[in-house]
């Protein structure tokens, strides 16, 4: 979507129980990014429901004061009803974690990285003219493309507009998803499709690269140049030219890695690690850190260290790049996978350090423990809200300083055991 999975902490993927969804976004798209792999909804799937009756009824005249044709409004209403599978996937999005490499081991798999590959070469002609419009390399379009449809193979079924409107009419995230429903109006006005084709994700994302709404209105484009942005069409090419223009929107940079692979020194200071440190790439030349396979590191202007796995994982020097894949999806798990499925499917090797399989990513119940464990003990997180992010990550490395482990900040069960 403009994608789906949330990190909370180094190297975990806090999903919903739907598949995959949970991130918080920067940019107008839900709170949780819903699985696009479900089973068909369709109007036989419509419940009687007064209470929505009712409030299409109200709807109808705040979305015609928004400038909504009330033929617009009736053709979209025509085939729209409520939807209480819809509901009950809201509701049901229960946290459960996975490790990172567990992720990455289905979101960059061989079979993945293939169909990547297959379909660069099917596109090219259409992705190096995206390429060269919007500046945006077509590796991570297409990586994009992978992760969000498996290659539009995977779209979703639900009609949109019942879909939105039962989510506002339920009122747990009311306001957003009227917003939505009013934007979904706003593009069949516009006739860019018809009420029938609009279908997406229970939640509302739509076509190749899964587009909420708004950000359709913000950011599709007409590749084609027929006065239509189609992402929904089997053709995909203004999906991925949505997407390019989007990625280039928040500041892509061509050419610039989203980040690279990177060998640490021994005594390597991990304070200096993670996003909220940026340094010239020369300085860290000089404080020992080296690339991985080997030559110079590449410069790209100011570069942070990200230990998706703690010191046991790989290193990742990353650039500006990783900040604009997040805009896509804050989860650093999905930047990750993203990025790495866009350099395998350019010809690039998988990470060269292995990961830390022995462990495994702590449950919800337990990170809130791990917090308030740390806190007790003289190590203030700052709350106890299940979620390792810098306090938390700064409490650990007080805590593993003090009893003389490597301050990584890599919360893991064996932490949470001494601790207790």
């Amino acid at each position: 979507m403009a994608g789906r999975w949330a990190a909370f902490g180094l190297a975990l993927v806090v999903v919903p129980a739907c598949g995959f969804g949970g991130a918080v976004e920067r940019s107008p798209r839900p709170e949780t990014r819903p699985d696009t792999r479900q089973a068909v909804v369709s109007q036989a799937s419509f419940r009687p429901d007064a209470g929505f009756s009712a409030w299409v009824a109200g709807f109808r005249g705040r979305a015609l004061a928004q400038g909504i044709a009330p033929e617009t409004f009736e053709r979209a209403f025509a085939a729209a009803g409520f939807l209480p599978q819809v509901i009950e996937r809201d509701r049901r999005q229960a946290e459960f974690t996975r490790a990172i490499w567990d992720y990455l081991d289905s979101a960059v798999s061989e079979t993945r990285v293939a169909n990547g590959r297959a379909v660069l070469a099917e596109h090219r002609a259409v992705l190096d003219r995206i390429e060269a419009r919007f500046g945006v390399d077509k590796e991570v379009v297409v990586a994009i493309w992978g992760l969000e449809s498996a290659y539009g193979a995977v779209r979703g079924d639900t009609p949109l507009i019942a879909a939105l409107a039962t989510l506002a009419y339920d009122g747990r995230r009311g306001a957003f998803f009227e917003d939505q429903l009013i934007a979904a109006l706003r593009i069949l006005q516009a006739g860019d499709v018809a009420p029938a084709a609009m279908t997406g994700s229970w939640a509302g994302a739509m076509g190749h690269t899964q587009f909420m709404p708004t950000s359709y209105l913000a950011y599709a484009a007409d590749y084609h140049g027929d006065g239509r942005r189609d992402i929904w069409a089997d053709d995909p090419a203004d999906a991925l030219a949505s997407t390019a223009n989007y990625l280039a929107r928040f500041g892509w940079q061509k050419g610039q890695p989203w980040g690279v692979e990177v060998v640490l020194p021994a005594g390597f200071d991990f304070a200096q690690a993670g996003k909220g440190t940026r340094r010239a790439v020369g300085d860290w030349a000089r404080a020992g850190v080296r690339a991985a396979g080997g030559g110079a590191l590449p410069d790209h202007g100011p570069a942070s260290i990200l230990l998706p796995a703690g010191a046991r994982g790989p290193a990742l020097m990353i650039f500006d790049n990783f900040r604009v894949i997040s805009r896509y999806n804050s989860a650093d798990s999905y930047v990750i996978a993203v990025g790495h499925l866009a350099d395998r499917i350019g010809g690039g090797g998988p990470f060269r350090a292995g990961w830390p399989r022995g462990d495994r990513a702590l449950e919800p119940d337990e990170r809130r423990a791990l917090q308030a464990l740390l806190t007790r003990a003289g190590f203030d997180t700052r709350g106890v809200d299940g979620r390792i992010g810098p306090n938390t990550i700064a409490a650990i490395r007080a805590w593993q300083r003090a009893v003389g482990e490597v301050p990584d900040g890599y919360a893991t069960a064996a932490t949470l055991e001494r601790l207790r």
